[in-house]
């Protein structure tokens, strides 16, 4: 009986053992890096909603947004200039439903906190 499972297992072995190596070559039609290229082009120029946590001068800008970034690390911070003020916006949401779930747990540290529509185009 042991001469059997000494047996199995060394002809299990040998089999895994010589198992054939392949080798796989993907060829891409040359189309899909234009359609990646005009995707990656269109979400940059996409509007989306943001969360203004506040605004202020730059220096009361840049502070806000250092404690916007320690409380929401998940989420893009950014300082924009709207004049005469700087304005610390957080988030980048495609739908009104993800941008009021955000919305809400961040009025929760920011009581001022405004959500912002994304602007329309003229495209």
């Amino acid at each position: 009986m042991k001469s059997l499972i000494s047996l199995s297992i060394a002809a299990f072995a040998t089999l895994t053992l010589s198992a054939q190596k392949g080798e796989v070559n993907i060829q891409q039609d040359q189309k899909i890096e234009a359609l990646l290229k005009v995707y990656k082009s269109f979400n940059s120029n996409a509007e989306y909603y943001r969360i203004q946590v506040g605004f202020g001068s730059y220096a009361k800008a840049s502070r806000l947004k250092t404690k916007v970034e320690t409380d929401f690390p998940l989420m893009p911070s950014k300082i924009d200039f709207d004049s005469p003020t700087y304005r610390v916006r957080l988030g980048r949401f495609k739908t009104r439903l993800e941008a009021e779930r955000k919305f809400k747990e961040v009025r929760q540290k920011y009581p001022d906190a405004m959500l912002l529509k994304p602007k329309k185009s003229t495209r």
